[in-house]
């Protein structure tokens, strides 16, 4: 009973929650890109630790966790179904707190890319939009399964790595890089549709049209394999056009091994989906990093 009154009469939230709410254990992404493309840009890093540790913390807690608040705002009602025990629907983020929490990081956000020079301000710009455009009406392209998890990609891939290595150079970065970026952003379509599988009541329940909604987890399954195969493939080909043969290898192993995952997870893709994410997907950054490594060298090429 005291548990309920104080969730009842809180008015400000608890750290912890407000923690939470901004959910650190999604920050990995964006902060793996933003490295990759430190790493493609074949800058030093020994001589840019600064500009390296502020991209990621943009990247991640700030931007990131930014979006993390202003969708649990917007889905407060979608989670109430289907985990009524998020920071907002439990009540330890009460009031409009999240909305202001998403509002304030967003401005903070933007601060910081202005830090980062023009690149950085820009693609801060961008993700911000991005974060918004995602989650809240009239737009809400979580709504749809294709546009949804296609932003997100392109949002926590694409657009960091091409940063980091723009903000790196000080330079827009040269096309190969922004093809492996946005391959690999493509690809992740795929990793934020098996995402989706954890909000597959609530969303069907609330009208989210996510693809394990509109297609059934079982096809859904599917498609998010073939969409996170696909792009990867092109990867290694293009190393292998781009004489790395080497690091191409390492790549096709490193696909080999989510292949063998996808198997597993297709056999139940509902109940899986949260295992592949937890195993086929360190394959997958793990190639996005021998990928960038290997882009170090095109200036030569």
């Amino acid at each position: 009973m005291s548990v309920s009154f104080d969730l009842q009469t809180r008015s400000t939230p608890e750290p912890s929650a407000a923690l939470e709410l901004i959910k650190p254990i999604t920050w990995f992404p964006p902060m793996w890109a933003y490295a990759c493309g430190v790493i493609a840009s074949g800058v030093p890093v020994s001589e840019n630790w600064g500009r390296l540790m502020l991209g990621v913390l943009l990247a991640g807690p700030i931007v990131c966790g930014m979006s993390q608040a202003a969708n649990d705002w917007c889905d407060r009602h979608v989670d109430a179904i289907n985990e009524p025990h998020r920071p907002i629907p439990s009540g330890r983020v009460p009031g409009k707190w999240g909305l202001w929490i998403a509002l304030a990081m967003s401005g903070v956000a933007l601060l910081v890319g202005m830090a980062l020079g023009i690149w950085g301000f820009v693609a801060t710009v961008v993700a911000v939009g991005a974060a918004w455009a995602y989650s809240t009406e009239p737009v809400r392209l979580k709504k749809s399964g294709w546009w949804g998890p296609g932003l997100v990609g392109l949002s926590y891939e694409s657009l960091p790595w091409i940063t980091g290595t723009a903000v790196m150079t000080l330079s827009a970065p040269d096309w190969r890089i922004v093809l492996i970026a946005i391959l690999y952003g493509i690809g992740a379509h795929g990793i934020m549709t098996l995402n989706d599988f954890k909000a597959l009541e609530g969303d069907r329940q609330m009208g989210v049209n996510s693809l394990p909604v509109t297609l059934g987890p079982e096809r859904a399954g599917r498609l998010a394999c073939i969409v996170m195969a696909i792009p990867q493939i092109a990867v290694i080909a293009l190393l292998f056009t781009w004489g790395l043969s080497d690091r191409a290898l390492v790549v096709t192993g490193l696909l080999v091994l989510q292949i063998w995952a996808m198997r597993e997870m297709l056999e139940d893709p509902k109940a899986r989906a949260p295992w592949y994410n937890g195993t086929g997907v360190l394959f997958y950054v793990s190639g996005m990093m021998v990928t960038a490594f290997a882009l170090r060298g095109l200036e030569g090429l």
